[in-house]
């Protein structure tokens, strides 16, 4: 795959608690450069971002995360805020408590909610897939299917463990046809992002992609 093929496929990520308005602007400029799929950002500076960028960027943020065990109505409130400032792709983080509980109806309860919220945007679906069974991933295949969502998507990047081949195969055989997959955490070379992309994923959240392209490109000369 050549390196524009990947960075469409790439959601520029930048999501530590200590981000600085430099960090998320030398990530806004690689977006742009790099042509991007968009900028995955806190919603902290959605606003900012959209001010200063404009329609150069596709901004996308995090709602109920890392940890997902915000009331739904919270959810909600994040994501209609998110929405005003500029967002147009919102990742929210599923209740894992409910899907430990077993109570699956309230996990596609909650994201049909959001994705009612989102409209005609883009709802992707984190079911932080280190902290789940295989049955589980497999229900949560079905509540991502049946709530409408756009994208089911394996990890925050915050969790013990992030996106694996086996998880998306999982995924490949358990989602309906208009659902996509979104790859997170432990995406740490150029084969991993081709290796992902192979596998049917439409998206990958990293934020290395960029530093990975020009080491590879390093590498070839």
């Amino acid at each position: 795959m050549t390196e524009k093929e990947i960075m469409r496929h790439v959601d520029h990520t930048q999501l530590k608690a200590f981000a600085t308005w430099e960090d998320i602007k030398k990530l806004c400029d690689e977006a742009v450069e790099y042509q991007t799929a968009s900028v995955c950002i806190p919603p902290c500076y959605i606003q900012r971002v959209k001010e200063a960028y404009g329609e150069q960027i596709n901004i996308c943020t995090v709602v109920g995360f890392p940890l997902g065990y915000s009331v739904t109505e919270a959810k909600i409130a994040e994501t209609k805020k998110a929405l005003e400032d500029g967002a147009s792709e919102i990742d929210m983080v599923i209740n894992i408590s409910d899907v430990k509980n077993g109570d699956y109806a309230a996990v596609e309860k909650e994201i049909a909610a959001l994705k009612e919220v989102v409209g005609d945007k883009i709802l992707k679906v984190i079911i932080e897939t280190c902290y789940l069974t295989e049955e589980e991933k497999i229900a949560m295949c079905k509540a991502v299917t049946a709530a409408g969502a756009d994208y089911i998507k394996t990890s925050t990047g915050f969790g013990t463990a992030g996106a694996t081949i086996s998880d998306i195969r999982l995924f490949k055989e358990n989602i309906g046809e208009h659902v996509k997959m979104k790859a997170a955490g432990g995406v740490k070379t150029v084969e991993d992002l081709e290796a992902f992309l192979q596998e049917g994923c439409d998206r990958i959240g990293t934020s290395s992609a960029v530093k990975l392209i020009q080491g590879h490109k390093t590498n070839e000369y």
